[in-house]
């Protein structure tokens, strides 16, 4: 796996596992909600998904930050394909969002934006340098 992709990855997931506790356990703070774009309202209808997601992405970025290691002191193939995984599960799970959005279920429409971007750029980009 090349230095670019390598980075790309490193940051998708230190980007994943900073956000998670906020999903997870500081939802309930506006300045959080205003962050993750999240009315408050239905705040008792998200919880539950919103712990289930930080916790979902603390251990992907884990998962991806231990395939880095092994890539560079002990399996690269092994740790490569953990990577490569991790890595198109964040990039699927970006999609979704905006695919979620498109479908009305993000409210108001168009609130996904930067989460997409935020959580998916950096996984294609690597997926795209390993590519290359």
């Amino acid at each position: 796996m090349n230095a670019l992709a390598q980075v790309c990855a490193a940051v998708a997931a230190t980007v994943v596992i900073g956000v998670a506790p906020f999903e997870a356990f500081r939802i309930h703070r506006p300045g959080v909600q205003r962050f993750l774009g999240i009315e408050p309202e239905g705040l008792a209808n998200v919880h539950l998904w919103s712990f289930c997601i930080g916790a979902r992405n603390a251990l992907v970025g884990v998962g991806t930050l231990v395939g880095l290691v092994m890539i560079n002191v002990g399996d690269p193939e092994t740790g490569t394909v953990l990577v490569v995984a991790c890595l198109v599960y964040l990039l699927f799970s970006a999609l979704f969002m905006g695919l979620a959005d498109a479908l009305g279920y993000w409210l108001p429409r168009g609130g996904s934006v930067r989460g997409v971007l935020g959580s998916g750029v950096l996984p294609a980009g690597a997926l795209v340098a390993l590519a290359v």
